[in-house]
């Protein structure tokens, strides 16, 4: 709940700075991801007779493996916004992806709320780029800073030590040289002039 609630706070702040966001919907979100998982099983079921909705089907071949990546954005959410109170809630996207390599078909299924008003062939690039961007994060954030073996979860102390993480990972990126950030978060505790010329910037 303090999760979702959080997330509500930065949507709000987000709109308030006259900007747009698209935020993923997981496990964690409670009524919220179900109300959206159920309704859009009943609209696929009805072909989606009921409301207004714009589709784009991409496919991406390379490697040998296939992807076939339906966006299909749902654009009457009114009662969704008014039902959790998120502010500025334009629209439902649904991420419909199937991969094929080696004989095998995997599929996936992503849900994501937006205050973007924009058709499915936007969207789709939209939340694809934010797909990106979250994977390369959390793959920085677990093997460089091993967030994923981190057991800090009491109260503040997790997000204070998030943006902590994040801002060290900004200044690691823009350190110069072509050394990995592993390498320079090693170089920045075992070297005090470099820790000092990181936060100098």
């Amino acid at each position: 709940m303090a999760r979702r609630g959080c997330q509500r706070e930065i949507a709000q702040k987000i709109i308030d700075k006259k900007a747009d966001y698209v935020l993923a919907l997981k496990g964690n979100q409670g009524s919220l991801r179900e109300d959206v998982e159920v309704f859009v099983a009943d609209q696929k079921a009805s072909n989606f007779a009921d409301t207004t909705i714009s589709q784009d089907t991409t496919i991406d071949g390379d490697h040998g493996r296939i992807e076939t990546r339906t966006t299909t954005v749902i654009h009457d959410v009114a009662w969704l916004r008014d039902r959790h109170g998120w502010p500025g809630l334009n629209a439902v996207v649904v991420v419909e992806s199937s991969r094929e390599a080696g004989g095998k078909t995997e599929q996936e299924t992503r849900y994501y709320i937006t205050s973007l008003i924009l058709l499915a062939h936007l969207l789709g690039s939209v939340v694809r780029n934010h797909w990106s961007v979250e994977n390369s994060l959390h793959w920085v954030m677990d093997m460089v800073f091993r967030d994923d073996e981190c057991r800090v979860r009491t109260q503040h102390a997790p997000a204070n030590f998030a943006a902590i993480k994040h801002m060290a990972q900004n200044l690691l990126r823009k350190a110069p040289g072509k050394s990995s950030l592993r390498s320079r978060r090693k170089a920045a505790g075992w070297d005090e002039d470099f820790l000092a010329s990181l936060i100098a910037g």
